[in-house]
Parts: C-alpha cells; sequence; structure tokens
C-alpha cells in the first residue's frame, strides 16, 4: 500500500496506487435544504443512459430519504459496520478506512449487496425517523423531534476510487483531463470486485451484458462546457456543477473552491471512508446535528451554523446592508443550475446586487439578481380583456 494524502482527513492514508491527482478535478455540491426528491435528476439520468436490457433496476442518479431510505438498501449502514469505530480528533479522522482496514486477498473493506436490494429503489421514501405514537401532535418549534430529508446521489468520481483500487483486471481508471472514473467494458470481466469495493455502492452489475457498469458524468457534455443532465434538470436548483482545485490552491473565484475551501459549507459525504468523494452537500439545516456529524464529518456544525445564520440574516435585513460573504453566498445558490454551461468563475457586482457567472476563458455567461424580483400585474388585464387568477 502507498501513502496518499486525503484532506477530508487532515492526513496520509493508505491506498493501493501512488497518489496522481488530475489536471482538473469534475465535482458537485448538493444543497440538501433544496432537494424536494421530485426525481427529475433520477428520471433523466434513467432515460438518458441506463433504459436498455439488464438496467432495469440500475439507478446511476437515485435521490433516497434518510435516515429510512437506501438504495441499494442499507448500503449506509453496513458501511458504517465495516468501518467499526470511527473518531475524530479535531478535523483529523483516527479511525480506519476501507483501504486501511482492506484483507490480503482484498484491498478494500466491502461487501456484495443482494440482488434484491436493487429491487426497491424508492423504500422508505417520505418516512420519519420515528413513530407518531400519538394523535393530534402539535409542534410549534424547529427542529422537531421528528425529520427527514432526501439525498440524491450520484457517483463521487472519487480522488482514491475504491472500485479502481479492486479491479483486478485495470478495467477502472481515472481520466487525467477531469478526474472522471470510468469502466473499459472491453476489459471487464464482471468479477464485481468493483461492487464489493464501492462503499457508495454506485457500480452496477448488467445480468445480461456480465459486465460492470456505473455513472460517466455525462462526459460528452463535461467535454463541450456543459453540466451534467441530472445536473441541468434539476427542478429545485440544488445542484452546481464544476471543477475543483487542488486542495492546497483552491481558488476564491470559483464556485465549488469558495463553498467548500473558504466558506466550508459543502462537505463530503462519509469521508471517513477515505476515497475523497468529490460530490459534495451543503447539509439540511433542520435535522440533529450528531446525524450530520456521522454522514458528513465534524464540520458538520460550523456549516449548518453558516447556512442558517446566513439565511437569517437575509431575512431580517436589507440586502444592502449584508457584508460580501453573505451576497456571494446567496448569490452562488440563485446561480445554481442558472444556465446549462460550467461555470469556472464568479463575481460579485455589488452595486446592482447581482452574481456573475464566467466560462474557462473569462467570457460571461450569466448574470442572475441575488434576490428574485417580483412582479404584480394588474388583475385585470385591459388588453386582452380578461381577469387573472394568478397576479404574482
Amino acid at each position: 500500500m502507498a501513502k496518499v494524502f486525503n484532506w477530508q482527513l487532515n492526513r496520509e492514508t493508505e491506498y493501493v496506487y501512488e497518489a496522481g491527482r488530475p489536471d482538473k478535478q469534475f465535482a458537485g455540491i448538493f444543497d440538501l435544504n433544496k432537494c424536494i426528491a421530485c426525481q427529475t435528476c433520477t428520471m433523466a439520468c434513467k432515460t438518458t443512459w441506463t433504459s436498455g436490457r439488464g438496467q432495469e433496476t440500475m439507478f446511476w442518479n437515485n435521490v433516497e430519504t434518510k435516515p429510512r431510505g437506501g438504495y441499494p438498501q442499507t448500503w449506509d449502514v453496513k458501511l458504517m459496520e465495516k468501518l467499526g469505530q470511527q473518531s475524530w480528533e479535531g478535523q483529523e479522522y483516527t479511525g480506519e478506512t476501507v483501504f486501511e482496514k482492506g484483507r490480503r486477498d482484498m484491498p478494500v473493506e466491502g461487501y456484495l449487496p443482494e440482488d434484491l436490494d436493487y429491487a426497491h429503489p424508492n423504500i422508505g421514501e417520505d418516512e420519519i425517523n420515528k413513530s407518531l405514537e400519538t394523535k393530534g401532535l402539535y409542534l410549534n418549534a424547529m427542529p422537531t423531534p421528528f425529520w427527514m430529508f432526501y439525498m440524491p446521489r450520484i457517483c463521487n468520481h472519487c480522488t482514491y476510487p475504491a472500485c479502481l483500487a479492486a479491479c483486478p483486471r485495470k478495467a477502472i481508471y481515472k481520466r487525467k483531463e477531469d478526474g472522471i472514473v470510468l469502466i473499459d467494458q472491453e476489459r471487464c470481466r464482471g468479477y464485481r470486485y468493483c461492487i464489493e469495493a464501492c462503499p457508495w455502492k454506485k457500480v452496477f452489475f448488467n445480468s445480461v451484458t456480465r459486465i460492470s457498469e456505473k455513472c460517466i458524468a455525462c462526459y460528452p457534455l463535461i467535454e463541450s462546457g456543459k453540466i451534467p443532465r441530472c445536473f441541468e434538470e434539476c427542478i429545485g436548483k440544488i445542484r452546481i456543477g464544476g471543477f475543483i482545485s487542488k486542495p492546497d490552491a483552491p481558488r476564491v473565484d470559483n464556485p465549488i473552491d469558495y463553498l467548500i475551501f473558504e466558506r466550508k459549507l459543502a462537505l463530503p459525504l462519509y469521508p471517513q471512508a477515505g476515497t475523497e468523494p468529490n460530490i459534495y452537500y451543503i447539509p439540511p439545516i433542520n435535522i440533529p446535528t450528531d446525524f450530520l456529524r456521522m454522514m458528513f464529518g465534524p464540520g458538520a456544525d460550523a456549516a449548518v451554523n453558516t447556512y442558517r445564520g446566513t439565511m437569517e440574516r437575509a431575512r431580517e435585513t436589507e440586502l444592502e446592508m449584508l457584508d460580501d460573504d453573505d451576497l456571494k453566498l446567496i448569490g452562488l445558490i440563485a446561480l445554481s443550475n442558472s444556465t446549462n454551461n460550467t461555470v469556472h468563475s464568479f463575481k460579485l457586482i455589488r452595486p446592482t446586487l447581482e452574481i456573475v457567472g464566467y466560462d474557462e476563458s473569462g467570457g460571461e455567461l450569466i448574470r442572475v439578481p441575488i434576490k428574485e424580483p417580483q412582479y404584480i400585474r394588474e388583475f385585470f388585464d385591459q388588453r386582452n380583456q380578461v381577469y387573472r387568477y394568478n397576479i404574482t
């Protein structure tokens, strides 16, 4: 095993291969405060990539309800069991990763789900954390003792992919130009070690072709400067797509870097697995923080406070009175999915309270107001001689 530095764990960890970060790394940020589980992302992916034979129960993108749901079932519970005791000292993870718990015959600790684990992708949907045992319950404070939230998931295109480490055929590779993890389907023989190794269970076995398949981050779109289909079609505008810089050289004008490194608002899912995933989440603010710390690490409390504090100040104060950090955060949330192009940099225009997104060459892609304008129309339309039922 080689020694590599995992910045999410703030220490060196073991990995099968020497460290070699790509020139650019595809990354995404999902705001869990805005996801409504409409499944538009799921269907966009399904109709684009997995509508063939052997792919009937294959969802490269799925949305599950936490804490009850999971696809495949109980994937996260079993990951926690495999990792065992997980401890942090400040920002440093002192437990073992899936690579450090690996066996002689298998370099990554994992498990192979049963076929039936994939049969019910929406199991647990909208189920809360515990049953409502009394009738006529009245709740007048937040957070309540009853909670749930939606968790959209795709392949994390990890910096240290467990699937790649486990493949004896070397059929899985990580592209140097954008960090996207792909399977060479001509080399794959369907041994399914990749499925066993992946902590997130985002590699799938096609029972017809007898080889493995996975999310490809819509790389033909990425190559043409666009965002993936599940990002583009998101109704709630929860997704921000782009590229993350190397951890020792973040750019504050990069939306991804700003939310991850500067504001420390977007966090990796189960960083203790040790793969350094590149899909990040803004934690939901009305969920018990001990549960969020388990999922997103020790930065969960600060991220919740940052998000909640910014939104409360925005409600209570005129936008002109907010500082630049608050305006940038609100603006980037408004900017997400406002264009199907990849935003490489952004700028706050304070005099007009706008946020501007730019492409890789510095050309302007999109300009949106930080606060959505509201237009109130006349109840009676003089030109068309009709009454309006909706005037806003």
